[in-house]
């Protein structure tokens, strides 16, 4: 079973869907005790960085999602999903992220940019062997909404970037953890083949045909 948490950070059907099309044996997730049957978890995230601290500690499920990553299991968080993985975050100074990754979530700050970027963005692999990325076109576009992005301590992490004003890191992974800025079951094809990269590599699961 993939696991999509639901911890009431907004509207995932549409994640639960892309899940669904990419033939996952996906199930929402706000028990803690249901994790014990799940093979990989999907972390979504909508709206503010704290709040979704909080709407995963008040539900019990913080604590064991650290410890899934911990344990190198398969892990994919989405949008605000991905930047809990990092220590914290300017949008909730005072709000500690899981801290997968060392570094801090950052605000778009170039002069007269338009923020939250909202739309088509192309991704630059920087490491173009990494899982989620096989059999995607070179280059890449994906969907972002988003005011903030993670900034890795470790370059080494970042699997991806793209460029809005300033490059910011796309997205991160070390071995079976990821996380994504964008938005996959936004991104059409592209995202739906990102979706099914993780599923198949998670749950071992034979491709399909995107």
């Amino acid at each position: 079973m993939l696991a999509l948490i639901d911890y009431g950070s907004g509207n995932i059907q549409s994640v639960l869907n892309a899940l669904r099309h990419e033939g996952a044996p996906v199930e929402l997730v706000s028990n803690p005790a249901r994790l014990a049957s799940a093979s990989a978890i999907v972390l979504p995230g909508v709206g503010a960085f704290g709040d979704c601290v909080h709407g995963l500690q008040s539900r019990g499920l913080w604590e064991p999602l650290r410890q899934w990553m911990q344990e190198d299991r398969p892990f994919l968080g989405i949008c605000v999903g991905y930047q809990l993985l990092f220590d914290n975050s300017e949008e909730s100074p005072d709000v500690a992220g899981f801290g997968y990754f060392a570094g801090s979530v950052r605000k778009f700050s170039t002069q007269g940019l338009k923020v939250p970027q909202i739309g088509w963005n192309r991704l630059e692999f920087t490491r173009p062997s990494d899982p989620l990325w096989n059999g995607l076109p070179d280059p890449a576009h994906v969907y972002f909404v988003h005011s903030y992005f993670p900034a890795p301590t470790d370059p080494s992490v970042v699997t991806s970037s793209a460029t809005y004003g300033e490059r910011f890191a796309a997205s991160a992974g070390r071995s079976r953890v990821a996380g994504v800025q964008f938005h996959p079951e936004k991104s059409q094809a592209v995202g739906l083949r990102i979706l099914n990269n993780f599923v198949r590599t998670a749950l071992a699961q034979p491709a399909q045909q995107v």
